[in-house]
């Protein structure tokens, strides 16, 4: 199966379904820009990492039609990438979200001219769990107006909110996961058979939601793959069904934010809160610790830092005046002093080795001592020093500065969970004889 990884990153889609199969994966076609960045790290890690395929440096926005025709043609059958989240992040304060029309929120168009061009079988994509809430004004209309649009293509979209923790992985991260397959592939037809071909989807309504039940809590890729308790959890569920017309779901959106997991068919949209059985053994931040014999002294605190870290994570109240004038108390609840090494880590930010809040804060040995930058790519699912070097546009390799690293892999994905992904899609492909 060829593959066209967009919005690639340091390659967290590609690692992750080459070791699910490298036979059975290949990607063809990369691109990786950074807008606001003179310096194009994370490309130059790509192409350093992955000499064999295409890499395409430019704004996704400036590749032209030709060269997703180009792809077409060469038989690119399926679209990855964890897209831009900026407007939707948790890192961003509500007063600053602008969701969908935001500066990074509109690459996601860019996603459906690709897919419109292309015309995969199969898409994985990954974004921040806020996504299905926003924007805070108009809940869940962002996410609406995506699965229209994989709609109008003529697509179905399967997701999943998945916290890596749940499922083995050392770190807490949640993110929205998609499976998005065309209404002609075999696995589309399997459903249609299963669960519509004797019920006529123009009366289905929220009274019918047992039709799609099975297929959230048992049998689609997630829950094959991701299992998850059977019960609806508090009987959080939806049913929308969807304007065909874009423009009308985005203005018109009223249904609130969607559940962490659900099915879109044809427009109608089935979503629930559902819980993860957690059968498996977790990881924990201290399994994933280098020897301390070998950490240089560089990632040790200072005791000013030290004194800072215990200012950000204590609790405090500061009066603060607003824009307009007003005055007020910004409250801020107190956290532990240091990270524990017997839980999983935080989700990790592109912050990641400087003196705030969110940072991961180690004491070990009676010493205080930040992540490092392998440690980092530990928590990530990437092997040791994947991002340790790139190469420039000379063929000459360099060594990437530590910010860069953290910031890498603040930005990317665990890659086991895509590899989970990857082996069940497999599975999926040739149960229904696709090949």
């Amino acid at each position: 199966m060829k593959i066209f990884s967009m919005f690639d990153g340091v390659g967290g889609f590609i690692l992750g379904l080459n070791n699910a199969d490298p036979d059975f994966y290949k990607t063809s076609y990369s691109n990786q820009f950074e807008p606001s960045r003179k310096s194009q790290d994370a490309y130059e890690v790509g192409v350093y990492r992955f000499p064999d395929m295409e890499h395409l440096p430019s704004d996704v926005a400036q590749i032209p039609d030709d060269k997703f025709l180009e792809m077409k043609n060469a038989g690119v059958s399926m679209i990855v990438g964890g897209f831009p989240c900026q407007d939707y992040s948790v890192a961003r304060s509500k007063k600053n979200e602008l969701g969908i029309e935001g500066k990074k929120g509109v690459l996601f168009w860019e996603i459906i001219r690709a897919t419109e061009i292309i015309k995969p079988k199969y898409l994985i994509l990954e974004n921040v769990d806020r996504l299905l809430k926003a924007p805070s004004k108009q809940r869940g209309r962002d996410f609406a107006v995506m699965l229209a649009a994989f709609n109008q293509l003529g697509y179905s979209v399967e997701w999943r909110v998945i916290n890596a923790a749940d499922y083995g992985r050392a770190q807490r991260r949640r993110r929205v996961f998609f499976f998005i397959y065309h209404n002609t592939t075999p696995w589309a037809n399997r459903i249609e058979q299963s669960y519509e071909k004797n019920t006529q989807l123009s009366l289905f309504d929220e009274k019918e939601f047992s039709t799609y039940k099975n297929y959230i809590f048992k049998e689609g890729l997630f829950a094959r793959q991701f299992p998850v308790e059977n019960d609806i959890v508090k009987n959080q569920k939806k049913f929308v069904q969807l304007d065909r017309d874009i423009k009308q779901v985005s203005d018109n959106y009223q249904a609130g934010k969607m559940w962490n997991s659900g099915i879109m068919r044809h427009g109608y949209v089935y979503s629930a809160e559902t819980r993860a059985i957690e059968s498996e053994k977790k990881l924990t931040l201290g399994d994933i610790l280098q020897d301390e014999s070998v950490i240089p002294e560089k990632y040790y605190l200072s005791k000013e830092q030290i004194m800072k870290f215990k200012y950000l994570r204590g609790p405090k109240k500061i009066e603060r005046q607003s824009e307009s004038g007003h005055t007020y108390t910004f409250s801020e609840g107190g956290m532990s002093e240091y990270d524990s090494l017997d839980l999983p880590g935080r989700t990790m930010l592109t912050s990641e080795g400087t003196t705030n809040r969110s940072t991961h804060l180690l004491k070990i040995n009676g010493r205080y001592r930040f992540l490092t930058p392998i440690e980092a790519e530990r928590l990530q699912d990437f092997p040791d020093d994947w991002t340790k070097y790139k190469q420039l546009d000379d063929g000459k390799i360099s060594q990437v500065s530590d910010r860069m690293r953290y910031f890498f892999m603040g930005n990317a994905l665990v890659t086991t969970i895509v590899t989970r992904i990857g082996l069940e899609l497999k599975k999926i492909i040739l149960e229904n004889d696709e090949l």
